[in-house]
């Protein structure tokens, strides 16, 4: 005895999901992320960087590792 009848125009459209589906799972492993988990990565480091260059300690122009690691100037004599 045979099955059910079969819709080919929702059997076809079943097989072309899932063409679809297999496609867009093989082009975000080549691509990589989505769009809303790269924004949250590059937000994240702009915090991080936000947060790190606020705690730099500015020493001024050279700082005193300047004269310490300077080749002495040829009008100085020690």
């Amino acid at each position: 005895m045979m099955g059910g009848a079969i819709n080919l125009r929702q059997a076809r459209k079943l097989r072309d999901r899932a063409k679809k589906r297999e496609q867009a799972t093989e082009n975000a492993a080549i691509h990589g992320e989505s769009k809303a988990r790269r924004a949250l990565r590059e937000a994240t480091a702009e915090r991080a960087r936000a947060a790190l260059d606020g705690a730099r300690r500015d020493t001024g122009s050279a700082g005193p590792a300047a004269e310490i690691d300077a080749p002495p100037s040829p009008d100085r004599t020690s």
